[in-house]
């Protein structure tokens, strides 16, 4: 099979994450911080010694602010439920997964509100200043992608960073599809929450995610339970990263996370980014050649682009295109709304959807021409 679905996560992984995603559940699967014998101690070190990495790819200094969840959706509800307070408002793009805009709908009946601001494609002075304009005086929050998981269009998430804190407002970035593949400064952008999935980019397993807090003392924690430490007290522990990792650690998808993030700290995200976006240039002139294909974006230059891309073939419906390619041709694709409505309704293609192909780090210029080859068999 020809795979060409990793904005929904990436395969093959590395084969370092493969290999320590068994050593761990064969040599040392036990339970972190909870006991104090050999492969507890071994499973600890690990967990940390992946913070670390993490840390210096990212920059986001103090390692223990580095907390592990379940996923990128988790680690975004960390945030939104634990800042939020009834009365709040909170600035949102167009481009929104459902991962951010079905909380924040949830959460409108506990007096929460939200704003979408429009994204402008290739214009970010346009774009800041549609975030400006959705600002008002019960806003606490900016919360947006930093890169369309449907268009690829990248937000200026650094300037918004310096909106947002002009006006005394903090900002959230879902690094979704992004973490890995652009580079990200935590602690130059002036991010103040930053959540990512370990299953993408990263290069690790699925069931695994990260969220970075710059203050983390001013979020509550939306679960409680046992951490390892503490333990003689009923109230949750108020230091990082306990505060947010309660139960046991996914102990083999962290040990595959390490692998991924020394994978991608090896290769460079910049490497890995000008990598794929080749390919997505390439992907993009053949198309836009074929009459029957509708693009809807410009060509994708390195400043406003992720690496992936959405198209639709005339008289035919995403899905039916994405089982042609699957069942005729052995090509993985991804169709349909992609869990982000308001990104199709921005483009009008919330009715029949789209299909997006998105290369990685493994992916060469033959799977790609082979992919062309098939689309253009389409009739």
């Amino acid at each position: 099979m020809i795979y060409l679905d990793n904005a929904a996560t990436t395969f093959p992984k590395p084969q370092s994450v493969v290999r320590e995603v068994n050593a761990a559940l064969t040599r040392y699967g036990a339970n972190p911080g909870r006991a104090g014998h050999y492969m507890a101690m071994k499973a600890g070190k690990m967990i940390y010694n992946c913070r670390v990495k993490l840390s210096q790819l990212l920059n986001a200094g103090n390692e223990e602010n580095v907390v592990f969840t379940l996923n990128c959706t988790h680690s975004l509800n960390i945030v939104l439920k634990g800042l939020l307070k009834p009365g709040d408002h909170v600035v949102i793009s167009d481009l929104e997964h459902n991962s951010i805009t079905r909380p924040l709908k949830n959460m409108e009946r506990d007096g929460i509100t939200f704003t979408q601001a429009a994204v402008y494609e290739n214009d970010n002075d346009k774009t800041v200043q549609s975030f400006r304009e959705a600002i008002n005086g019960s806003t606490r929050l900016i919360a947006c992608t930093h890169a369309s998981n449907v268009w690829g269009l990248r937000l200026p998430v650094e300037r918004l960073a310096s909106l947002a804190h002009e006006y005394g407002v903090e900002i959230l970035v879902d690094a979704a599809q992004s973490a890995g593949v652009l580079p990200i400064d935590f602690e130059q952008s002036g991010i103040d929450y930053l959540c990512m999935p370990g299953h993408k980019g990263l290069y690790g397993p699925t069931g695994t995610g990260v969220m970075i807090a710059k203050n983390p003392e001013k979020l509550m924690p939306i679960m409680q339970g046992g951490t390892g430490s503490s333990s003689i007290s009923n109230e949750q522990p108020n230091f990082m990263p306990d505060k947010f990792e309660c139960g046991t650690a996914n102990v083999a998808g962290i040990a595959g996370l390490l692998r991924g993030v020394e994978f991608v700290s090896s290769k460079t995200p910049e490497k890995i980014f000008s990598h794929e976006m080749k390919l997505t240039k390439k992907l993009y002139n053949s198309l836009a050649s074929n009459k029957r294909i509708r693009l809807y974006t410009q060509y994708p230059n390195e400043k406003c682009y992720a690496p992936l891309l959405s198209f639709n073939i005339a008289d035919k419906d995403s899905e039916t295109v994405a089982r042609i390619l699957n069942s005729d041709y052995g090509i993985a694709v991804r169709s349909g709304l992609h869990c982000a409505p308001s990104a199709h309704i921005k483009m009008g293609t919330q009715e029949i959807g789209a299909v997006r192909v998105s290369p990685s780090v493994f992916t060469s210029e033959y799977d790609i021409q082979r992919f062309l080859n098939a689309v253009n068999k389409i009739r």
